[in-house]
């Protein structure tokens, strides 16, 4: 399986990508977490990433690639993904075949878990308490809500003309959720 999560923060790609890896057998890729990784190890990419996670902004087209390129390409590699936050902007999608040439980045759907503003505010906010560091400011959780709808919502359209998008209601418990999915890619797959 080959798939792409599409959410809002806190619209529980996250979650949902871990479940799913396990179910099919294959590696989840998670953009967000390499990015929070390579901050909290001060790496070289980290220091240039710090700023953009800390203010909410997406990180550069070029250093997310950087970053993700590697399991990106490992993942190609292994006949199966989960790609969770990845690609996150029109631009990225566009380049995710120059990534891991000759084999480039194919899916078999992207699934847009939507979810409404104030609920994924709500999320946001249990995760914050929970310690998770780029949600703990409400400035920059707005911030960051307002760049998806920016920059992440052309995807949809992007997808939906390649009849690649599968819109599940991301406001259920994960477990609803996860049947939801599971019903939208392979309607006997449970």
């Amino acid at each position: 399986m080959r798939l792409i999560l599409l959410g809002a923060p806190g619209s529980g790609k996250g979650t949902q990508a871990v479940v799913l890896a396990e179910h099919f057998s294959v590696p989840h890729v998670s953009s967000g977490e390499m990015l929070r990784r390579e901050v909290a190890s001060a790496t070289p990419f980290g220091r240039r990433v710090e700023g953009y996670v800390a203010s909410g902004e997406l990180v550069p087209d070029d250093l997310v690639l950087a970053i993700v390129g590697d399991a990106l390409n490992a993942a190609v590699h292994a006949h199966g993904y989960i790609l969770d936050g990845f690609p996150r902007t029109l631009s990225q999608a566009e380049r995710t075949s120059d990534v891991a040439p000759p084999t480039g980045i194919a899916f078999d759907a992207v699934v847009y878990l939507s979810i409404s503003d104030d609920r994924a505010r709500r999320r946001i906010a249990v995760r914050a308490a929970e310690g998770r560091i780029d949600d703990t400011d409400p400035a920059v959780v707005e911030r960051r809500l307002r760049v998806y709808h920016r920059e992440t919502g052309p995807l949809l359209d992007f997808y939906r003309d390649r009849r690649l998008l599968r819109t599940v209601d991301a406001d259920q418990t994960v477990t609803h959720v996860t049947r939801s999915i599971f019903d939208a890619l392979i309607p006997d797959e449970r």
